[in-house]
């Protein structure tokens, strides 16, 4: 019986099955033809997809098909992030080992992940847990000490007394361990880094070459990696002094506020802090102080707290002033020199501490309003520009001006026969520890021997396998207490020595897994010419959640297989994507004042009086409608995709997810929007299906003779959007652009439909229809290979090339905007009709004639009017 609606579980399964078959995404490495390289962030093995993965694999992939249909050499591949510690939760929870756990969820979400019809090279396909590919990061790891950027040393860390374990300033919530819920413990450990400070410098510049990443992404990292100036300055101890040693030395980016320094302020862990410990009040304090951590977040939330050293250091511009010196629990040692002078009046934090501690604030600064007396008094510093004042030879001059002036006399100013202070150019950065106490992870290649001390596992022993056997019935980590895994030989001199117990951080394991997937079989890490041809990737698509972390150690990572000569290629990826959440309403109710969420599938709806309220459908009780949230399981407001897919089939999942918004922002879930996007497949095949038997009769070299019933140049202009809306990922709009083609030829196939249509109408809509159905194709593969057999063409769709259109009915889709400055235009832009204020205003703000009226001011305002005018006050 012949199928009056499409059926798309049928679709989806046969054509997935085509396309296996025939292996039509495979990717042959050929470095002759014009490459184009297509990523998605490798999802962590759960075992369920989400509404994340549907999102952000569903961009990937329309990227990938329509670049491959533009003619593009394309290498879309996938893998999974399968260390880490949920798989070391399993095994201590359920009893079952974290390898078995693991590979039977990249078993499971595989098959979810194929349900969605991605154009996937599978035989590219890496987990980092394989042997082979741990073996590879291993031998990457070995180069990284021959090249001098893995060091070892003691480091402040979290400790979990309970779970026996380091924890990233992430896994501390409230000064307790995520999971264990223990005090956390600061203690010293020896810890194995790589050297991500040595490329400071190039992170930083390189990242105003990526001009195809969002901006504030570049911000982020720019922020992280906090380069700042300014000046190592020397204070005298003159009171209280401590054995051997008789300055603090302060690192300052605010040398010229030091005529209003009112304290100095060291770290818990400085060598002075350290030295007094013999005083009670000043271990429990600095204990108190450890519990907080090392993350900048939670030290700017925590409350400002600080105890008198009783020691006394002199300002070295101002002998008559003699400032006290506290241990604060806001200053880290890690940063600078691990000690600041703190200026009230130039620094809301020191504002704070002064105001606490009852210290002078003393105006150094002339605002234009208010006045420094009202400032002061509503407890406010001032961190604005002005005029130098109450600071000695400063006065008078601009706060820039007294920058170099102040460093300028420290530098001539002689104490014990050295400069007071010397320029410093200090990172954020810090060098990236990547030891863990885990089992599920990479392990370490070395040995430690009595004899010979740190031993390299040499390369052609490699890998060092992770045991079989492995108990979680011990807290702490398992490696450590294996009964014989660690206990080795020493490769140099064959005495009993012990392994490396701690393994690699899982952030090392996706630093450089898009090369893996270039020669995933290959014995070595890379192959440099198949490196040089592949990278950078073209497209990378991804959270914002990952924009520091994963993004910047991965670019260390390609800077750093620069170095060694792996790649000509340093940065590893060209255009990045960072794609929006999916959110969803909360259903809860209330037991006591703690709320019980309910799931989506837990609720019914229904409109009472104009008003939509929510039941629970087992007994009809009274639900509140939350607020509209980020999908997320301790809020139960999550829809398994697994399930959309299964009653709607891949492509409507695909189109609604694209469909109601910009691709780079949240979108709010609806049942009712997938209804719609479903009803909408439907439309799309019954008009093919309805007018496909006369459609066929349409001569295979027709002439066309002339526009029937729809303009040509209307619909050429739509299918130029779609191309351009492709290009810029402008996913939504190529979704409205596809209502508007198939809502132009409804009428015309309706009338083939019914035999009503003459031949040049047949001929005119088939061509559009044609085209049609090859554009709809990277985000509705499977509805789009349906249509192409209904219509009886041969071949696959996915195997098309991108329709030629006719140029002569070109459109525009740049406009020219002029550019003022206070209000006098001064220059133009010439911008796509969809910039956003953030692009035109960087634009215009680049431009040499704007720069040359600025010289280096920056301006008091921009205005931006969209598709109208940049106006720069000056």
């Amino acid at each position: 019986m012949e199928e009056t609606r499409y059926n798309h579980q049928q679709s989806d399964s046969k054509w997935q099955k085509i396309w296996d078959q025939y292996e039509v995404f495979k990717t042959i490495n050929q470095e002759s033809q014009k490459k184009y390289y297509v990523l998605e962030m490798f999802p962590y093995p759960s075992g369920s997809m989400h509404m994340g993965h549907l999102r952000n694999y569903s961009i990937g992939d329309v990227i990938a098909r329509f670049m491959s249909a533009r003619g593009y050499h394309v290498l879309h591949p996938m893998g999974w992030d399968a260390f880490g510690l949920p798989a070391d939760n399993a095994a201590r929870e359920h009893g079952i080992h974290p390898k078995k756990w693991t590979y039977d969820n990249i078993a499971s979400m595989k098959k979810q992940l194929q349900s969605m019809g991605l154009s996937i090279d599978w035989s590219r396909e890496i987990a980092t847990c394989d042997e082979d590919y741990y073996r590879c990061q291993q031998m990457l790891f070995l180069d990284f000490m021959k090249h001098g950027l893995v060091i070892r040393k003691k480091s402040p860390v979290n400790w979990d007394p309970v779970d026996q374990t380091v924890l990233a300033n992430e896994q501390v919530v409230d000064g307790r361990g995520w999971r264990s819920n223990a005090l956390i413990e600061q203690r010293e450990l020896t810890q194995w880094f790589l050297k991500i400070s040595d490329f400071s410098q190039e992170l930083l510049d390189s990242l105003d070459t990526l001009t195809e990443w969002p901006e504030k992404v570049k911000i982020m990292q720019k922020n992280w990696i906090g380069r700042s100036e300014g000046a190592d300055i020397r204070w005298e101890i003159v009171s209280g002094a401590i054995e051997n040693i008789n300055e603090i030395l302060v690192y300052t980016t605010r040398p010229e506020t030091i005529f209003g320094a009112s304290f100095l302020a060291i770290a818990a862990d400085h060598p002075i802090a350290k030295s007094l410990s013999h005083r009670a009040d000043i271990r429990k304090f600095c204990a108190e102080a450890k519990q907080i951590g090392t993350s900048l977040s939670i030290i700017e939330k925590t409350e400002k707290n600080g105890i008198d050293t009783g020691i006394r250091v002199r300002n070295p511009l101002n002998f008559n002033s003699e400032i006290p010196v506290y241990i604060a629990n806001f200053v880290l040692m890690d940063y600078g020199s691990g000690a600041i002078f703190g200026c009230p009046f130039a620094d809301q934090r020191d504002m704070d501490f002064a105001k606490k501690y009852s210290l002078p604030i003393i105006p150094i600064i002339k605002p234009d309003t208010p006045n420094s007396t009202d400032l002061i008094a509503e407890g406010k510093a001032y961190h604005g520009n002005g005029i130098m004042i109450n600071s000695n030879f400063l006065n008078g001059m601009t706060n820039l001006e007294a920058f170099k002036a102040v460093v300028l006399r420290l530098e001539q100013t002689i104490f014990k026969g050295s400069p007071v202070a010397t320029k410093k150019v200090v990172f954020k950065l810090r060098d990236w520890g990547i030891g863990r106490q885990r089992a599920w992870g990479c392990p370490i290649p070395i040995i430690h021997c009595p004899k010979c001390g740190i031993v390299e596992v040499p390369k052609e022993h490699l890998p060092v396998k992770l045991p079989e056997d492995i108990s979680f019935n011990i807290p702490g980590n398992p490696l450590h207490h294996h009964p014989t895994w660690k206990n080795v030989s020493c490769t140099k001199c064959g005495a009993d020595a012990l392994r490396e117990t701690d393994t690699m951080d899982t952030f090392v394991d996706s630093s450089w897994y898009f090369m893996r997937y270039v020669t995933p079989h290959s014995k070595d890490p890379a192959n440099k010419s198949q490196l040089d041809y592949w990278l950078p990737v073209d497209q990378y698509i991804g959270g914002i959640e990952h924009a520091v972390l994963h993004l910047l150690y991965a670019r260390f990572f390609t800077y750093a297989m620069n170095k060694f000569g792996y790649t000509q290629v340093k940065e590893p990826f060209k255009r990045l994507f960072t794609q929006g959440m999916i959110s969803h309403e909360t259903y809860y109710q209330l037991d006591g004042i703690k709320k019980k969420y309910l799931r989506p599938d837990e609720i019914f709806l229904k409109n009472i009086d104009g008003k939509i309220c929510a039941f629970r459908i087992s007994d009809n009780s009274t639900v509140i409608i939350g607020s509209v949230e980020k999908m997320s399981k301790s809020k139960k407001n999550i829809i398994d995709p697994n399930q959309i897919i299964q009653s709607y089939g891949a492509d409507t999942a695909r189109l609604f997810v694209l469909s109601d918004s910009p691709s780079d922002r949240d979108m709010i879930w609806s049942n009712s929007g997938v209804e719609a996007t479903h009803r909408f497949i439907q439309k799309i095949w019954r008009l093919i299906h309805d007018a496909r038997t006369e459609l066929k009769k349409v001569s295979s070299n027709p002439e066309k003779k002339g526009q029937e019933l729809y303009d040509n140049q209307v619909t050429y202009k739509i299918f130029k959007l779609i191309e351009y809306n492709y290009e810029k990922i402008y996913l939504n709009k190529v979704v409205a652009n596809i209502h508007e083609l198939v809502n132009i030829l409804q009428k015309p196939l309706i009338q083939i439909a019914e035999g009503k249509g003459n031949e040049n109408l047949k001929i005119i809509t088939l061509e559009t229809l044609e085209k049609l159905i090859i554009v709809i194709s990277p985000i509705m593969p499977h509805l789009a290979e349906d249509c192409w057999q209904l219509l009886g063409k041969s071949g696959l769709v996915v195997q098309q090339k991108w329709p030629n259109f006719d140029h002569s009915l070109q459109v525009e889709t740049d406009i020219i905007i002029p550019v003022q400055i206070n209000g006098k235009k001064k220059d133009s832009i010439k911008i796509s009709k969809d910039a956003d204020a953030d692009f035109m205003k960087k634009t215009a703000l680049n431009l040499d004639s704007i720069k040359n009226s600025l010289q280096g001011k920056k301006p008091k305002k921009i205005i931006v009017v969209p598709q109208r005018i940049v106006n720069i006050v000056i």
